[in-house]
């Protein structure tokens, strides 16, 4: 008798935990500084594909931060390689997690001061140690997309300088992990790419918003006749613009 007394409450117990939703599993969490101390905003961060427990973060001031047990401790990994403290983009490649690309420069425009950068960084050891890679004039990366299969593969959305024209600004691609560079989207020399996406099971296939923009110092200029969204099929060779539906003002965009 008891131990049917004793099934009896198990079913009970084991009903009513199946019956909880997540919601209920999760509202003892609260959301919580876990740091870095005066890192700056943060304004990119990424995971590792098959490690939850793994990040990366970039800040506007205190550069690259690197935590590999979900965030109870976060090391600065930038200093002593970085030659600025600025990042914009961050991005670990999906086929070999020891390979990250970190792009420089704040993408986040404002009225008061943006920090600005000098190009890409490239790890081969999971942060261990940085070498320069190129583009030091991109001065504000947006996004870095690393192709899903091949690391050297690497899509660079460059805005470009914030305070005037330049040249070196839109969608960079990269052939050989970053040694090279090819400016594969240009529109204007003041219109950079400030959002790039890739469809993961048909890498060939990119969406990139171009963004017109600049900072004068009386006001913020954004959105322009080089703003628009742009698609390619053939991993960046050919670009076409997709406007159909779209507002005829178009100011910085978001894709996902």
């Amino acid at each position: 008798m008891k131990s049917r007394i004793l099934c009896f409450f198990l079913v009970l117990i084991t009903a009513g935990l199946n019956a909880q939703t997540a919601e209920a599993y999760f509202q003892t969490l609260k959301y919580r500084n876990i740091g870095p101390f005066r890192g700056g905003r943060s304004v990119s961060a990424t995971g590792v594909i098959g490690d939850p427990l793994t990040y990366y973060m970039g800040t506007t001031g205190g550069g690259l931060w690197k935590t590999s047990d979900a965030g109870a401790r976060w090391e600065n990994i930038s200093d002593g390689f970085f030659e600025m403290g600025s990042v914009g983009a961050v991005a670990v490649s999906p086929s070999n997690p020891n390979i990250v690309y970190c792009g420089m420069g704040e993408h986040a425009v404002r009225g008061v001061m943006t920090s600005y950068g000098d190009g890409v960084y490239k790890s081969t050891d999971a942060g261990k140690t940085w070498t320069k890679m190129g583009l030091e004039k991109t001065q504000h990366i947006a996004r870095i997309l690393v192709h899903p299969n091949n690391p050297d593969i690497v899509y660079v959305a460059a805005q470009g300088a914030l305070y005037g024209p330049n040249n070196e600004r839109g969608i960079f691609k990269s052939v050989d992990g970053g040694n090279t560079w090819k400016n594969i989207l240009f529109v204007n020399d003041l219109t950079g790419c400030n959002e790039l996406s890739m469809v993961s099971s048909t890498p060939e296939v990119l969406y990139a918003s171009m963004w017109h923009h600049q900072r004068k110092p009386e006001i913020v200029i954004s959105g322009g006749e080089g703003s628009g969204l742009y698609k390619s099929t053939d991993g960046g060779d050919t670009w076409k613009k997709i406007h159909e539906g779209l507002p005829e003002e178009k100011g910085k965009m978001a894709i996902a």
